[in-house]
């Protein structure tokens, strides 16, 4: 009996290292492509997490946002964007139910599906408008204070706020009771994600000085207007956030 267990253990000592070493190089190429995220290499990062031979959810999520960042660069033509969230959203899809207890899984549901819908017409994306808030709010249930989750809310009740009437009349066809929302549950959710992690973000800081100003609250619009016309631009929503910015600014007298 003690020699049957004593060539099982080199046996067991082999699994923990196995599991230990793939552990070790997941971390490892999760805290080089985040380094790269972060700093808005996505061709980079999009290479080393798709070269990658390891089969991991912390994988899979990371390659669909970087392919949903990369959709939204206006270097690539049309057809190659909708590709990236096409096959995006398919890979999350194919694991949400294995990791339900996921928020980056809702969250980057969420944002494919609504990106995915916007590409199938505006009656698509207004159908599809409770069901991306339904993943949204599982997302921040499961990590109340992620800014980035927040700030998707925020940017739902911003949308809505801001459908037109034609849209709006679409949304009375689909649904029986219409998405509905205003610019200051917009603005509860953008400043919560400012909370919780301050600056991190142009957009988000646009976005607060617009609900600010639709609010007819021009000193607060003022100041996080010009922090989002100042932001460092490292991205497309940077410069975005820099000139939407420094438009509005003018405006206000």
């Amino acid at each position: 009996m003690l020699s049957a267990l004593a060539f099982l253990w080199p046996a067991k000592k082999l699994s923990e290292q196995s599991v230990e070493k793939k552990a070790n190089q997941i971390q490892s190429i999760v805290e080089t492509s985040d380094n790269l995220f972060d700093n808005g290499h996505f061709e980079e990062c999009y290479q080393i997490l798709k070269s990658s031979s390891e089969k991991d959810i912390e994988i899979y999520w990371r390659i669909c946002r970087v392919m949903y960042n990369m959709s939204k660069e206006v270097k690539y033509d049309v057809e190659y964007r909708k590709l990236l969230v096409m096959d995006a959203y398919k890979l999350i899809s194919e694991h949400l139910q294995d990791n339900y207890d996921r928020y980056e899984v809702h969250k980057w549901y969420a944002l494919l599906l609504d990106a995915k819908s916007a590409y199938e017409g505006t009656k698509e994306r207004i159908k599809q408008l409770e069901n991306v808030r339904k993943h949204m709010d599982l997302a921040v249930t499961l990590n109340p204070t992620d800014a980035t989750t927040l700030h998707m809310l925020g940017e739902w009740c911003f949308q809505v706020t801001e459908l037109p009437w034609h849209q709006r009349k679409i949304a009375e066809v689909l649904f029986a009771s219409p998405p509905y929302s205003t610019y200051e549950d917009a603005l509860e959710y953008f400043m919560r994600a400012e909370t919780a992690q301050p600056r991190f973000y142009s957009l988000n800081l646009l976005r607060l000085g617009t609900c600010y100003l639709k609010l007819n609250k021009e000193d607060q619009a003022k100041y996080y207007l010009k922090l989002a016309a100042s932001y460092p631009a490292k991205s497309n929503d940077d410069h975005r956030a820099n000139k939407e910015a420094s438009e509005l600014l003018k405006k206000i007298k």
